[in-house]
């Protein structure tokens, strides 16, 4: 069975979609809540989200697209010679796209909140990840919050490579696999920098703080999850070609 390229990118624009309406939606609600404290209860919450609304999206859109829905596992597809060139810069921008869509409603409910709300939303940049530096509620420094999405986010793409390899034999619980480890960074990343490890999840809502003036640092510090999550995704490409097995000739 086979895909036009228009129905797999719009595959990847629901799929992201879908993904920043969980994660973001979990995350700007959550402050609701907690008054904006982060404990170990919202770290949960946001990361169990994200974690079932992609196993969600991945079965519903993955036997289309791929299920990318993440800009660094698209270039690493790219890099180990999965996908042709041709569908990157389609896909990244059906990503972007998704993720615009899904947290500018997310914002309009959160306008429609209680007094103060929206306000605090703002503040915060819809959730957006951050670093030290440009009243960013971060306090981590721009070098250990590279090295987090670098690290954390290889982790996620070596997994998503060698899970849906044809030659794993558990290929078939490639979602869960995936969605496991995505929870994971999430769980250990979230209390650094709000986790991204997927510019379409950071650029979202940075992209729409840009319009207010108290949260515009977000967009100022966006470069870093664009930048970061790319790299770590190239070199889970590396390995993955690494750790193919030989090919033998036949007798």
């Amino acid at each position: 069975m086979t895909w036009s390229s228009g129905q797999k990118y719009l595959a990847e624009f629901l799929g992201t979609f879908g993904l920043l309406a969980s994660v973001g939606g979990a995350a700007v609600f959550s402050s609701l809540i907690e008054n904006g404290a982060l404990d170990s209860a919202r770290t949960v919450l946001i990361a169990a989200s994200l974690g079932f609304g992609v196993l969600g999206m991945a079965y519903a859109f993955g036997d289309v697209s791929g299920g990318h829905y993440n800009p660094a596992i698209t270039v690493g597809v790219w890099v180990s010679g999965r996908m042709p060139a041709r569908d990157v810069v389609p896909y990244i921008l059906a990503q972007v796209l998704g993720g615009i869509t899904a947290m500018g409603i997310i914002a309009a409910i959160a306008y429609g909140g209680p007094s103060g709300f929206f306000t605090t939303v703002q503040a915060g940049a819809l959730a957006s990840q951050c670093y030290a530096g440009n009243g960013s509620p971060c306090q981590y420094s721009v070098s250990a919050v590279f090295l987090i999405e670098v690290l954390f986010t290889f982790f996620l793409v070596v997994v998503a490579l060698m899970a849906t390899r044809s030659e794993n034999s558990s290929k078939n619980l490639a979602a869960i696999a995936i969605t496991m480890t995505l929870f994971m960074t999430n769980l250990v990343a979230i209390p650094v920098d709000g986790a991204s490890v997927n510019p379409a999840r950071s650029f979202a809502p940075a992209i729409l703080s840009a319009f207010w003036s108290s949260g515009q640092w977000a967009i100022k510090e966006d470069w870093l999850f664009w930048v970061a999550p790319i790299i770590g995704g190239i070199l889970a490409a590396v390995v993955e070609r690494a750790l193919r097995p030989a090919m033998h000739p036949t007798s």
